[in-house]
């Protein structure tokens, strides 16, 4: 999955009621409501074309690639999030370099700031698309619960502790989901009896 479509409506109030394309300040504002979320914010980048927000850069595993998208996307005014994210160790190159400490405080410890990239040193639709998500999405409708959710995707209403665990640190308490969020619902292999044989199948994709 490359192209994502979100609830606008919906998500964090970060612009103000502003749509992205009125936002001076849009990749800072986005970079800052990631990371303190819990997610990384180094390595990433994020911008506009044609009114869809990029996010492009590298990221350590599959379930941090998923949340940093479902992250950009559950922001008020956001409907278009293209995943340009892949995984692994980005080029030497873009490695967080040490800034001069402000001469105003010397002592103070050097910040990190990551270095500035040309478009043909991030990674290519191309790349990204060879990292597939391993997990469906799911919007919140009124009236939903985790559990409620669970049993729709899992037919087991006692799995919501899979989808909250696999939508943490986005969600800090499982009572705590709002309709127009979209949600990360991870595969999960059941063994089901049919007709008195048993059957393998997974749930997810």
């Amino acid at each position: 999955m490359g192209l994502f479509s979100f609830m606008s409506s919906a998500g964090a109030k970060l612009f103000g009621g502003k749509k992205p394309s009125e936002v001076p300040n849009l990749s800072a504002l986005i970079r800052d409501h990631v990371a303190k979320i819990g997610l990384p914010d180094k390595h990433i980048h994020y911008w506009l074309e044609e009114e869809i927000l990029v996010v492009s850069g590298w990221v350590n595993d599959s379930a941090t690639k998923e949340k940093v998208i479902l992250a950009v996307g559950n922001v008020e005014g956001v409907d278009k999030v293209e995943d340009r994210l892949v995984v692994g160790a980005p080029p030497k190159q873009t490695a967080p370099v040490a800034a001069a400490p402000a001469p105003a405080a010397p002592k103070a410890p050097p910040v990190l700031a990551e270095a500035p990239l040309p478009a043909e040193q991030l990674p290519s639709k191309e790349e990204a698309a060879k990292h597939e998500w391993t997990s469906r999405t799911h919007v919140v409708q009124k009236g939903d619960t985790l559990s409620k959710i669970a049993k729709e995707v899992y037919g087991n209403a006692n799995k919501y502790n899979v989808i909250f665990e696999a939508n943490k640190p986005m969600l800090s308490d499982p009572d705590k989901i709002y309709p127009g969020q979209t949600l990360r619902i991870p595969a999960l292999d059941v063994a089901r009896q049919i007709g008195g044989s048993w059957i393998h199948w997974e749930c997810g994709g």
